[in-house]
């Protein structure tokens, strides 16, 4: 048993899909299933139950593999303590986030990180909420920046910002008129959203019980930028984050954005978090302090 097979293991738990698994590993399919066969014949158990389509781990195999995604974490802590021991602010960070944020964060931090660390490697990761915690729980992330609330006693957690939410409208619309809004103007409104999997449209839900407004649900974008041209194109309204109708991004002529007041204005709360046990600890708590020094100009309108 190496820890090359362990990696393999994890891979397959986490993509169900031989091919997809070797893809992620950067191996042929035939050699990951040999690898997989050799890993039970040493064991005695089978790991994994084969199927045509699919693939599922036995009762062995998830337990197994739970156990190798721990030992894998701990072997890249390893290897980060030594890279941070010889230079704490050079190396690679892996850093995970997700769409609807780091397309519009991202061009006013990084310059910031690039001045701050010159010899730092920051390698970004744009992926769906629960892929970037499973990617940080087993070691493949080093933190990623999240929308709170998360629950997780594991990881380290450090707030960054408060973003708002403005309201995002064609012109001619009704709501397009006011210059502020108050959420329960929202109430019996249909909202556009985006599909299922993006953390926005969770957090826009909530915001619709709240409000008492509904979803919009024979249309659901893909992405953010999707949401924008729908509004453009009259098809309802939406909610947008406030940095993602800030400089770079370019304001359409066919939408009104207004922001909201009141106690109950809507908003979502971003943090870096990372694993309680990471070598990095202490510089990923100076990284998150750039984060945290985001010009408060770009969170309101």
């Amino acid at each position: 048993m190496n820890l090359r097979d362990l990696k393999y293991l994890v891979a397959l738990a986490e993509h169900k899909h031989f091919g997809r698994a070797a893809a992620a590993c950067f191996v042929s399919q035939p050699t990951l299933s040999t690898q997989i066969r050799k890993l039970e014949e040493e064991l005695g158990v089978p790991l994994v139950e084969r199927a045509p389509r699919k693939v599922m781990l036995t009762p062995a195999g998830r337990e197994a593999a739970a156990r190798a995604r721990s030992i894998v974490a701990e072997a890249e802590q390893l290897k980060e303590a030594a890279r941070r021991s010889r230079d704490p602010e050079a190396g690679t960070v892996r850093l995970g986030i997700f769409p609807t944020l780091g397309p519009y964060l991202l061009p006013h931090m990084v310059p910031d990180i690039r001045a701050r660390f010159p010899q730092l490697e920051l390698l970004l990761i744009e992926e769906k909420s629960d892929v970037l915690l499973a990617q940080l729980r087993n070691g493949q992330l080093d933190a990623a920046i999240l929308a709170l609330p998360l629950g997780d006693d594991q990881l380290q957690t450090e707030f960054l910002f408060e973003e708002p939410f403005v309201l995002a409208a064609p012109e001619g619309h009704p709501l397009a008129a006011h210059r502020t809004l108050r959420l329960d103007e929202l109430a019996e409104q249909r909202l556009l959203l985006l599909q299922d999997g993006h953390c926005l449209r969770d957090q826009a839900l909530d915001v619709c019980h709240l409000a008492g407004a509904l979803e919009k649900a024979e249309f659901q974008a893909t992405s953010l930028e999707t949401l924008r041209q729908m509004v453009a194109a009259n098809v309802g309204v939406t909610l947008l984050p406030m940095l993602a109708v800030k400089p770079p991004v370019a304001r359409s002529p066919d939408i009104r954005l207004i922001g909201f007041d009141g106690d109950d204005a809507p908003s979502r709360r971003i943090a870096m978090v990372w694993r309680r046990s990471s070598a990095m600890g202490d510089f990923l708590q100076q990284l998150a302090g750039i984060f945290q020094s985001l010009p408060p100009d770009l969170l309101a309108l």
